[in-house]
């Protein structure tokens, strides 16, 4: 700013100051003294009062909210999908954000400010689908079954994704009459638990066939059955996808007039993340697989220039190679939450986990709607596992799967972490660290419920 702008700045701003003051002077002395009581009943705005939405149109509205927030949650925010995918093997960091590195290297800290962003906003939608449930059944009894069935989804949609990442110490609070009631620590499966509890009411709920209400029933059949997954309940898990198209999606849109693709703007605008290349010698070959189910380019090229990334470098210029996904090329590309491809691939691990053959087969005919050849049978167990979960990681990237995989890798089929977690020399110095879970964020510790200090019960897989 020259000197002249400045003092036109400065001297605007003082005149606006002294009418302000004026004025308020003027007012002080027309206003009679009961009058003053107004100014400190003003409304604001950020506040919503529960009478204000205790109507049918106040439930419409409460539920519209939750899609909101879930969204945030989800591809609209930097979430799990982006910092789960950081902390394995899908991304890696490109930028000069330690909070951000710490996830990438696996050596986090409680006070993480990216996670505790991400904490809040899942924790936000969650609520919010649980309030607009209650809302819509108190003043919207009329209403399609089917929407309450959708804020059931998201509630166990959530917290199955969280427990996915975080130790074991989850905490789901909740809000009674609008009064805050603090939760308390749980272990993963207890919280698995809790997921599947609320995914079965949602579906034991839907009672109409519209094409809505088909919509959210295949949407929480593959919930329950990812949830039975990591119960380690294969079985049970197939049979809760029985049905279950293999076409049926369900998108979380955006729109730069409320949320834009967080993916694309994290890596493709900012050039914050980078897709993967075999980071730390057990990740997967995710930037240069030549996967059609992962489309990828390197910043500069053609490809990527077609799609507006021109510039070669990682926003931190480091001399590693910028790597750019091309599923979602603009601000607005909606994001796939759940599939029925999901749904087909839970039923080949639980083929392959009973000795049925058809696992390959189900593989096979996912891949041929994306025009790739056939599988041969790799002829052992362990090689059979790992192409059943290096499929998924292909079909699922950047959508909040890979951490729960890796962790199931451990817990279910007897893997060490360092076999499937990214170890050795960490790309911008030092090496990486042995996290194999996302801590509760310390913000956690205001819950006169929570411990001081250590808030995960144990950081195991």
């Amino acid at each position: 700013m020259n000197r002249i702008t400045r003092a036109v700045t400065d001297g605007s701003r003082t005149r606006r100051a002294a009418k302000a003051g004026a004025l308020a002077a003027v007012l002080a002395v027309a206003l009679p003294i009961a009058a003053c009581d107004d100014f400190l009943t003003v409304e604001d705005p950020d506040i919503i009062n529960p009478s204000d939405i205790q109507s049918p149109q106040g439930a419409e509205a409460a539920r519209n909210g939750a899609l909101a927030r879930f969204n945030v949650a989800t591809s609209g925010g930097e979430s799990l999908f982006l910092l789960g995918g950081l902390f394995a093997d899908e991304w890696n960091n490109g930028d000069s954000f330690i909070a951000r590195q710490e996830i990438d290297q696996r050596t986090i800290t409680a006070e993480n400010s990216f996670l505790t962003t991400a904490n809040r906003a899942l924790h936000r939608a969650r609520l919010s689908a649980e309030q607009a449930a209650d809302l819509l059944k108190r003043y919207s009894p009329n209403a399609p079954t089917w929407q309450i069935a959708e804020m059931e989804f998201i509630q166990a949609y959530i917290i199955n994704l969280m427990a996915e990442h975080y130790c074991d110490g989850l905490i789901l609070s909740t809000v009674v009459d609008g009064r805050e009631q603090f939760g308390h620590p749980m272990t993963t499966v207890e919280a698995y638990e809790r997921a599947l509890s609320i995914a079965n009411a949602g579906l034991d709920r839907i009672s109409e066939t519209s094409a809505e209400a088909a919509l959210i029933r295949y949407a929480l059949q593959v919930t329950k059955g990812r949830i039975l997954l990591n119960l380690d309940r294969a079985a049970e898990a197939a049979q809760a996808v029985n049905g279950v198209p293999t076409d049926f999606k369900y998108f979380v849109r955006h729109s730069p007039n409320t949320t834009t693709n967080a993916i694309w703007q994290l890596n493709n605008r900012d050039r914050r993340y980078s897709v993967s290349d075999r980071e730390g010698i057990n990740g997967l070959d995710f930037a240069t697989a030549n996967d059609p189910r992962l489309p990828v380019c390197r910043g500069g090229d053609p490809e990527c220039a077609a799609i507006g990334v021109t510039d070669p470098q990682r926003d931190d210029r480091s001399a590693e190679p910028l790597y750019v996904q091309m599923l979602w090329t603009t601000e607005t590309s909606p994001v796939v939450v759940v599939d029925g491809i999901e749904a087909r691939l839970i039923e080949a691990e639980a083929q392959l986990r009973e000795g049925n053959s058809a696992w390959l087969t189900t593989l096979n005919d996912l891949r041929a709607t994306v025009g790739l050849g056939p599988l041969p049978d790799p002829g052992n167990e362990i090689a059979r596992q790992d192409l059943l979960f290096r499929e998924r990681a292909f079909w699922f990237f950047g959508r909040g799967h890979r951490v729960g995989d890796l962790r199931r890798l451990v817990r279910q089929y007897g893997r060490s972490p360092e076999t499937v977690f990214p170890v050795g020399a960490w790309h911008k110095g030092g090496n990486y660290g042995t996290d194999v879970t996302l801590p509760i964020p310390q913000a956690e510790e205001n819950n006169p419920n929570a411990p001081r200090g250590q808030l995960c019960m144990n950081r195991n897989a």
